[in-house]
């Protein structure tokens, strides 16, 4: 029988973003990850999480960006009906 470790995972699959560097182009790499990390928002994420948030503010906060986004499906519908 096989001893484990505690806290030994044998078939995690790695998580999180990577970029492979090619020809030694650093920059071009990290060009790619950080526009990688803007498409995922987790710059937004982690400045919101920086902070603690209370659950009026976040509800509050989520309420303002679903009234936004109705807003802009709204207005996409109104141009496309004028067409």
């Amino acid at each position: 029988m096989e001893k484990r470790t505690r806290f030994h995972k044998p078939d995690r699959e790695k998580r999180g973003l990577s970029v492979k560097v090619h020809n030694n182009n650093v920059a071009k790499a990290l060009q790619k990850l950080k526009r990688m990390i803007q498409n995922e928002g987790l710059n937004q994420e982690l400045r919101r999480r920086q902070f603690y948030e209370k659950p009026s503010e976040k509800r509050r906060r989520i309420k303002n960006m679903a009234v936004k986004r109705w807003q802009r499906k709204r207005r996409e519908i109104e141009e496309n009906w004028y067409k």
